[in-house]
């Protein structure tokens, strides 16, 4: 008989099953429809290389503590200063992940005071963040500029006094449209406010050489940018660029910074190579490219349904329990497609989120998609 202190979890996981939203590991595999690979730098020969050059230089493999302690490594210091001459960024902080980034951000540079507004499909980060920190934080509709603008002058009209952060992601993650980022930095302007951008799914594979979409606002003083590494540049980790005042006061009061083991040292020499590629190997992102363009069209003649323009389709089924079935299908079809179901989106938009990366080719992607055109007409609600 299961003990009492664990049946309530088992109670928990059973009304999750009930709901179609209970989670499970699953192994790689099948075709690459679900990572954030886009580039395929993952499993890359130049990748790999970098890992030996480096341990061959006597790179370590672990930090051994903190950056504040004996963790700060070299090899972080150059990735730092490559990276913000690449994205055109006064400074750079490397962090171990972009979660992890996005809590050290929001836990600590909007001050109490401040107002934070974020996108309602901002990612689970943000929230993170935001519940840790000082400031007032409003959500708005998904990608309404009058919306953004709306909430920060009632907020100064009511007599607020700090700044705002209006926060958003450049490319949102499990709808890929595009956030509208000249205008949100003139809100920002407007009332003499900070703009976030997590350009966690643009970095590398949007902007010139890959540098994202936010290429016209970085390094702009009141412009924080995220650029997550495990994504298109295929290794681990996070870079947030900002000014240098912006990133000394991280380094001296983001505790997700200061308490935390360094990243791995042989990870930024790889994220530095992964920079390398990007103008060194432009054909990667060309191809990409064309793989999107062509996903965008098969999707809009098999299913019927507009494509979002960009390398993330999502295909919105509604019910948690079919969308799981139609996934399931697909991966036993040899299409590694995943079911994303609330709370990861929100109620009703239980949906698979189809990602084009460099590890598929056109005859793979035309042949999914008549595939899910099939199963999702047998897998009726």
């Amino acid at each position: 008989m299961m003990p009492e202190r664990l049946a309530r979890y088992e109670v928990t996981l059973g009304q999750l099953e009930r709901k179609g939203r209970r989670r499970a590991l699953a192994r790689q595999s099948g075709i690459d429809f679900t990572s954030n690979d886009y580039l395929g730098l993952a499993g890359s020969a130049r990748l790999q290389a970098s890992v030996i050059s480096a341990l061959d230089r006597g790179v370590p493999v672990g930090a051994g503590g903190s950056r504040l302690l004996r963790g700060n490594h070299p090899e972080h210091e150059a990735l730092e200063e490559e990276a913000a001459a690449f994205f055109n960024s006064e400074q750079m902080l490397y962090f171990g992940s972009g979660y992890t980034a996005n809590v050290a951000i929001l836990s600590t540079l909007p001050q109490r005071n401040d107002l934070v507004v974020y996108d309602e499909l901002i990612h689970a980060s943000v929230h993170a963040g935001i519940a840790a920190g000082r400031a007032t934080a409003v959500a708005v509709p998904h990608n309404d500029l009058d919306a953004f603008d709306d909430v920060v002058r009632k907020w100064r009209e009511a007599g607020g006094k700090g700044h705002p952060w209006i926060v958003v992601e450049s490319l949102y993650s499990m709808d890929g449209d595009r956030a509208p980022l000249i205008g949100l930095a003139g809100v920002s302007d407007r009332y003499d406010g900070f703009l976030l951008i997590d350009e966690a799914h643009a970095t590398g594979v949007h902007g010139a050489d890959g540098r994202g979409l936010s290429t016209e606002l970085e390094g702009r003083d009141n412009v924080v940018v995220l650029h997550t590494c495990g994504k298109a540049l295929g290794v681990s980790g996070a870079l947030v660029g900002g000014s240098r005042i912006l990133c000394d006061y991280l380094v001296n009061h983001a505790r997700p910074f200061i308490y935390a083991t360094a990243p791995s040292p042989l990870a930024a020499a790889s994220v530095r190579e992964a920079l390398h590629i990007l103008p060194e190997e432009p054909e990667r992102r060309q191809e990409l490219h064309r793989l999107i363009v062509y996903a965008n069209e098969q999707i809009a003649t098999h299913l019927g349904i507009e494509g979002s323009g960009s390398q993330i389709l999502p295909v919105i089924i509604g019910d948690s329990a079919r969308t799981l079935r139609i996934a399931q299908q697909m991966q036993a079809d040899g299409f590694d497609i995943r079911a994303i179901r609330p709370p990861t989106v929100p109620a009703n938009t239980a949906r698979l989120r189809i990602a084009i990366t460099l590890n598929v080719d056109l005859p793979s992607v035309s042949r999914m998609f008549e595939r899910l055109a099939q199963v999702m007409t047998k897998e009726q609600p």
